[in-house]
């Protein structure tokens, strides 16, 4: 793995992205003549029956897929659910695994799939919480905490450089922040771009979808229009951002490419508008970006579910 003119490794990344869900049925009880007596017996009841479902839901078979390919996405979706509920040493103990370049400024994990790196609604476990534990591991007790340079997706993996004083966290951050580090993406995309590599140059906003899945997306606001076959320059917003993405197709086969990525600039969730919207070419797996108006699951090509040998 190459690393770029500031000694951090690049960002080689796959995004992919899944969805779990469930709900939990609320069960009611009629109130009686001696409630007093009945309502700890009721809430005991209904505990012990959402303990069991719980239990159930545990311990119930998944079928295996028979896919190979499917059935490693399987195991990473697992293997995430998993971290996620670990006791901070684990997942500390895992990361320092995956380490990938450590000196004596820095230390660059490889940070697994659906692991946030911040703290959140909904998050138990982040990389965050557990630096003062690697810290330790990798340097003694009285080691201070390591400190975060940068950030990544919870559903993306990749290098994360990690700096052993904040002094040389805020060189590297401000290394980041003025585009002196070489950041380079891999995505697998649903359809082959056209052509093959290029540069995608067009600003990005963020706007609100309409409709019975109300949400916010980031979306394409050209400068240029058509109008009568001439190419009219538009006024664009104040709140666009100006994008650039370079983008190379390494592979391909029937209805997917291989895509190494390089954003020049760093909007919100810029490589997948640019892939879905610019290129007609969305991240496999990232079902936000693969239709406009809706948020469900991406619809993928029946001959882009074949794998070759």
């Amino acid at each position: 793995m190459a690393a770029p003119s500031c000694s951090a490794p690049r960002l080689w990344v796959q995004v992919c992205r899944q969805r779990v869900g469930g709900l939990l049925p609320v069960v009611s009880q009629p109130f009686c003549s001696a409630a007093a007596a009945s309502r700890p017996l009721d809430a005991q009841r209904l505990a012990d029956r959402l303990r069991a479902q719980k239990q159930e839901q545990k311990t119930k078979k998944v079928p295996v897929p028979t896919n190979p390919v499917q059935r490693r996405v399987q195991e990473l979706v697992r293997f995430t659910q998993q971290l996620q509920r670990v006791h901070p040493n684990v997942l500390a103990k895992e990361l320092s695994r995956g380490i990938v370049h450590q000196d004596r400024d820095l230390v660059v994990i490889n940070k697994p799939y659906g692991l946030p790196v911040h703290g959140g609604p909904g998050v138990q476990l982040c990389i965050s919480d557990v630096l003062p534990i690697l810290a330790k591991m990798l340097h003694g007790h009285k080691a201070e905490p390591l400190h975060l340079c940068h950030r990544l997706d919870k559903e993306t993996t990749g290098v994360m450089v990690l700096a052993r004083e904040k002094e040389v966290a805020h060189q590297v951050q401000e290394l980041f922040r003025t585009r002196q580090v070489a950041k380079k993406y891999w995505a697998i995309t649903v359809h082959i771009p056209v052509p093959s590599a290029g540069v995608v140059d067009i600003p990005i906003i963020e706007k609100e979808v309409q409709g019975q899945q109300q949400h916010h997306k980031m979306a394409l606001t050209p400068s240029y229009r058509m109008d009568n076959g001439k190419m009219v320059r538009v006024r664009t917003s104040r709140n666009a951002h100006m994008a650039v993405t370079q983008y190379q197709v390494l592979s391909s086969a029937l209805s997917s490419a291989l895509l190494e990525l390089q954003p020049v600039t760093g909007i919100k969730h810029q490589l997948r508008v640019h892939l879905s919207f610019g290129l007609d070419c969305p991240i496999l797996g990232d079902h936000k970006y693969s239709d406009w108006n809706r948020l469900a699951p991406q619809p993928i090509p029946l001959e882009g579910q074949r794998t070759g040998h």
